[in-house]
C-alpha cells in the first residue's frame, strides 16, 4: 500500500504542484469560500503540467474540472478531521523528514565522501577480520579490556602466527570457525564505514591497526586488491534443487543434459525459456540484472567472473539452489564518476559515513544561529542519576527544581528541564555503566536533536519552496487516505455493492468464444506422434502421466500448457481450426508443437470471479463519479467566468 501511494503522490505533485492558496495582486479565479485561486496561480501550473511528454495535455476546461474535484476532496477530507488523525500525523511528519534532508546537508562534507566513495569503488578487496566484540556503549572498563585483548591478538599474529588459527581461536564472528575470518571479496559500502576504511587504508598481505566499530574491536588481513570487476551481465540456466520447483529427482542430471544440447548447438536462450526453474529470468532467455561484487552467493559470482568471452558458457556447477549454466553477455566497467553520481549520493546518505555528514551539518547549525552552552549545569545530572536508571525506576520528579538554561540556539533557551525529560523518557533497562558517561551520552544525543529540531522549524520561514511542497504533500495524503475509504477500499470489500453493479452491468463482461485446449511442444516429430497415440488411446486425457511417460528417456522431451484460451492468447492454437480433437504438428522454435482441443466453449457471460479485477476497477470509477457529484452539490464555489474566458485566450 505505501507503493501504491507514493506513486500516487508522485502523480497527484506532477499534476497540482505549485497551487496554493497564496494570495498575490492578480484576479481571484476560483473562489472555494475560505481559498481563493488566483488566475496567476492557475496560469503557472497549466503551463507547467502542459508543457513535455511527462504528462497528459489537456484543455483549460478539462483542467478546471480536475483541479475543482481534487480541491472538493480535500475540503471534505479536512472537514471529516482526517488531517488531525494521529497516523496522518504521523505519516506527513515522515513526509518532512525526507524532505527536509537536502535542507539539513553539509554539500561539502558530501562532496568529498561521494569521491573517496567513487575512488575506493575502483578496488575490490579481499580481507580476513578477526573481531574482539564490545557493545557500542560498554563501560570503560569492558571496552579497555576488549581493547587490550585485540591488542594481544595483534601481538600473536606479529609473531608470525597463521592469521586464520588465530581467528578461528580469538575470533567472536561465529562464522570465522568455519572461514577463519574470510570475508571474501568486497569494495565501498558493504562493511561499516570504519572497517572500510581500515580495509582500503591497508596494505596488501598486511595487518591493519585495530578498529573500533559498533561491533567491537577488528584486527584486518587484506588478502588481495584487485581492480575492481564491474558488473557482469549473464544469463543462466537454473535446474532446482527443490523438487517441488524442479519436477525432478535429477537435477544434475537434467542439467548436464541440457548442458549437452546446447554444446551440441542449439540455443541457449530458447532452453532457458523452456526449462529453466528461475521462472523470473526465464522469460528473458535467462538472462539477470547486472551485478557487481557480492551481489550473488560466492559460486555463482566467483563463475561468472571466470568467463572471460562474451558469448562463452560454463559448465554446470552448484549453488545452495541449485545446479546452474551461466552465459557471459557482457562485462561493464564502474561508471564514471558523473554517471553514478547519483547513486553515490543515496548510498552516503544510507550509510554509516553519513553521521561525518551529520557533524558538519551540525557544526553548521550552530554558526548560522549562534550556539552557547552551560556544561557546568550537568553537573546536578551527575549526582541526580544513579542505577535505578538502568531499571527504568529512576524518578525524574527528583530533580523537578531544576531549571537553568544547558544552552542556547537562536532565540530558544534549552533548559535543564528539557533535558530531564528526555532522560525520563529514554530510560532502557540494560546493564548499568559509569554515570558520567551515562549523562554525558545522553545530553550529546539531546543536543543534536534539538539543533536538528531548531533547524527544521525553521526550514517554513526560510524556504518557502519547501514550504508549498509540505502543502502539496498535506493535500495528497489526505486525499489518498479519503479517496481510499470511500471508493478503492469500499470497492474491494463491498461485496454486495460489487455484484449489484455487475448485474446492472453484466453486457460488458462476456467471454468471447474459447478453447478448452492442451498446447504440447516436443522435442521432434517421433515424440510428438508417440504422445498423439497415448492421448487417443485414453478416454479421459490424464496429461500429467502422458508427459511422465514421454520424459521418461529425457526430461526434454515434451511440455505443455492447460488453460481456457480465447482468440489471440496462443499464437500456436490460433493457427489450427478450432475443432474437438489433435490438431496437426505445427513447427516452432526449433520444436514440433500441437494442440489437443477438448471443447470448444461458445460466447457466455463471466463470472465476477472470472473478472473481478475489470469490475472492481469499473466499480471504483463508478463510485468515484457518485462521489465527486455528491461533493459539487455539498460545496459551494465559484468560477469567475470572465476570468476563465480571458484564460483559454492567452493559453491557446
Amino acid at each position: 500500500m505505501n507503493t501504491i501511494k507514493n506513486l500516487f503522490i508522485a502523480s497527484l505533485l506532477l499534476s497540482f504542484t505549485a497551487l496554493s492558496a497564496q494570495s498575490d495582486n492578480s484576479e481571484t479565479f476560483i473562489d472555494f469560500g475560505d481559498e481563493k485561486i488566483s488566475k496567476t496561480e492557475f496560469k503557472r501550473v497549466y503551463k507547467k503540467n502542459n508543457n513535455g511528454e511527462m504528462v497528459s495535455k489537456s484543455t483549460v476546461d478539462e483542467y478546471l474540472d480536475l483541479y475543482i474535484n481534487f480541491r472538493l476532496k480535500v475540503l471534505e477530507a479536512e472537514a471529516r478531521g482526517l488531517d488531525t488523525n494521529a497516523e496522518f500525523i504521523k505519516e506527513l511528519a515522515g513526509y518532512r523528514r525526507q524532505l527536509a534532508q537536502p535542507y539539513m546537508s553539509a554539500d561539502e562534507i558530501l562532496e568529498e565522501l561521494k569521491r573517496e566513495a567513487y575512488s575506493r569503488l575502483q578496488i575490490d578487496i579481499r580481507a580476513s577480520h578477526i573481531l574482539i566484540s564490545v557493545a557500542a556503549d560498554a563501560r570503560p572498563e569492558d571496552t579497555l579490556t576488549a581493547y587490550k585483548k585485540a591488542e594481544e591478538v595483534k601481538k600473536i599474529l606479529k609473531q608470525g602466527e597463521d592469521f586464520e588459527e588465530v581467528a578461528k581461536k580469538y575470533s567472536d564472528d561465529p562464522s570465522a570457525k568455519v572461514n577463519g575470518g574470510d570475508l571474501g571479496y568486497f569494495t565501498a559500502f558493504y562493511m561499516v564505514y570504519p572497517f572500510e576504511s581500515a580495509a582500503y587504508n591497508t596494505k596488501q598481505g598486511g595487518i591493519s591497526e585495530i578498529v573500533r566499530s559498533k561491533f567491537g574491536y577488528h584486527v584486518l588481513k587484506v588478502q588481495d586488491k584487485r581492480d575492481a570487476v564491474g558488473n557482469v551481465t549473464v544469463e543462466h540456466i537454473l535446474i532446482s534443487s527443490d523438487p517441488e520447483l524442479s519436477k525432478t529427482d535429477d537435477p544434475e542430471g537434467k542439467i548436464e543434459e541440457i548442458y549437452g544440447k546446447i554444446k551440441s548447438g542449439l540455443n541457449f536462450e530458447e532452453m532457458a525459456a523452456q526449462f529453466s526453474d528461475d521462472t523470473r529470468s526465464a522469460s528473458q532467455g535467462g538472462r539477470l540484472p547486472p551485478f557487481g561484487v557480492s551481489r550473488m552467493v560466492p559460486e555463482f559470482e566467483a563463475v561468472a567472473y571466470e568467463i572471460k568471452k562474451p558469448g562463452d558458457i560454463s559448465k554446470p556447477f552448484k549453488t545452495q539452489y541449485g545446479w546452474h549454466i551461466i552465459r557471459l553477455i557482457n562485462r561493464e566497467p564502474i561508471g564514471s564518476f558523473t554517471e553514478i553520481e547519483s547513486e553515490l549520493n543515496s548510498r552516503v546518505e544510507k550509510d554509516s559515513r553519513s553521521n561525518l555528514q551529520e557533524g558538519a551539518v551540525l557544526q553548521k547549525i550552530k554558526k548560522d544561529y549562534g550556539f552557547s552552552e552551560n556544561l557546568s549545569e550537568l553537573e546536578d545530572f551527575y549526582k541526580a542519576l544513579n542505577n535505578t536508571y538502568f531499571e527504568e525506576n529512576w524518578d525524574a520528579k527528583s530533580i523537578s527544581n531544576l531549571d537553568n538554561v544547558l544552552f542556547t540556539i537562536g532565540d530558544k533557551e534549552v533548559n535543564q528541564s528539557d533535558f530531564t525529560a528526555f532522560l525520563n523518557k529514554n530510560q532502557n533497562k540494560r546493564k548499568p555503566i559509569d554515570i558520567v558517561v551515562l549523562v554525558n551520552r545522553r545530553y550529546n544525543d539531546f543536543k543534536n536533536i534539538e539543533l536538528l529540531n531548531y533547524k527544521d522549524s525553521k526550514l517554513d520561514e526560510e524556504y518557502p519552496e519547501f514550504k508549498a511542497l509540505m502543502e502539496e504533500y498535506h493535500d495528497g495524503i489526505l486525499l489518498f487516505n479519503l479517496t481510499d475509504e470511500v471508493v478503492w477500499s469500499r470497492a474491494v470489500n463491498d461485496s454486495a455493492g460489487l455484484s449489484d453493479y455487475y448485474q446492472n452491468n453484466k453486457e460488458n463482461y462476456k467471454w468471447k468464444k474459447r478453447a478448452d485446449a492442451i498446447v504440447f511442444s516436443a522435442l521432434n516429430a517421433e515424440i510428438a506422434e508417440a504422445t498423439k497415440k497415448l492421448l487417443k488411446d485414453q478416454d479421459s486425457v490424464d496429461v500429467v502421466a502422458v508427459v511422465e511417460e514421454i520424459n521418461k528417456s529425457s526430461q526434454l522431451n515434451l511440455k505443455y500448457e492447460l488453460k481456457k484460451y480465447q482468440k489471440d492468447e496462443n499464437e500456436m492454437l490460433d493457427g489450427v481450426e478450432w475443432a474437438k480433437g489433435i490438431s496437426q504438428n505445427i513447427e516452432k522454435d526449433g520444436r514440433i508443437g500441437f494442440v489437443y482441443i477438448k471443447e470448444v466453449l461458445e460466447p457466455t457471460y463471466k463470472t465476477i470471479e472470472d473478472s473481478r479485477g475489470t469490475i472492481t476497477s469499473d466499480y471504483q470509477e463508478y463510485l468515484e463519479n457518485k462521489w465527486i457529484e455528491s461533493l459539487k452539490n455539498k460545496y459551494s464555489y465559484k468560477v469567475d467566468q470572465a476570468v476563465l474566458k480571458s484564460l483559454k485566450k492567452e493559453l491557446k
